[in-house]
């Protein structure tokens, strides 16, 4: 049975939010335990939370200390490759959006170019195109289709050729 979605918000009621955070703190560090084991790689959690004063440590804090040491002495440049703050993460966010965007507006404008060709060919008066861009666009198109329909044309006469040599041979 499929979990309902959760909307991302504080919940309100604080004896919910307690028990809420106990269970999704044990499954975080679960996930931890199983990651070390499992990868053999070193991890470390720090949870702060508000109904307790100090920071929950895991596993414990001199293996904490060993891990961000470890970290520390890494070169700089190999942690900043990891690293990443709010900065990067939005600026990578809206660059892949602006380029799907950009994507989403040019298969937008060939769909348009493709109605406009269609409409011309159901029978409508090419007098009733206004813009020089869409003529041009229009021009680009027809051209495309017409190279795809003769590299059509000749893929399928050598098709029929080499069935009408191989039934030569066979004879």
């Amino acid at each position: 049975m499929a979990r309902r979605k959760i909307k991302q918000e504080l919940i309100s009621n604080e004896s919910k939010r307690k028990v809420t955070f106990k269970k999704r703190k044990g499954g975080l560090l679960k996930k931890i335990d199983e990651l070390t084991t499992l990868c053999g790689v070193m991890g470390c959690a720090i949870i702060y939370n508000t109904f307790n004063n100090r920071p929950e440590i895991w596993p414990s804090p001199p293996e904490l200390t060993r891990v961000l040491n470890r970290f520390k002495e890494s070169p700089e440049e190999e942690r900043d490759k990891y690293t990443m703050d709010q900065k990067i993460l939005l600026g990578r966010h809206i660059s892949m959006s602006s380029n799907a965007l950009e994507r989403e507006i040019k298969k937008n404008r060939g769909l348009e170019v493709d109605l406009i060709l269609n409409e011309y060919l159901a029978g409508k008066s090419m007098e009733d195109l206004t813009c020089l861009e869409d003529a041009k666009e229009l021009d680009l198109l027809l051209e495309e289709k017409i190279k795809l329909i003769t590299d059509k044309i000749v893929t399928m006469s050598l098709k029929s050729k080499e069935v009408i040599v191989k039934n030569a041979n066979e004879k």
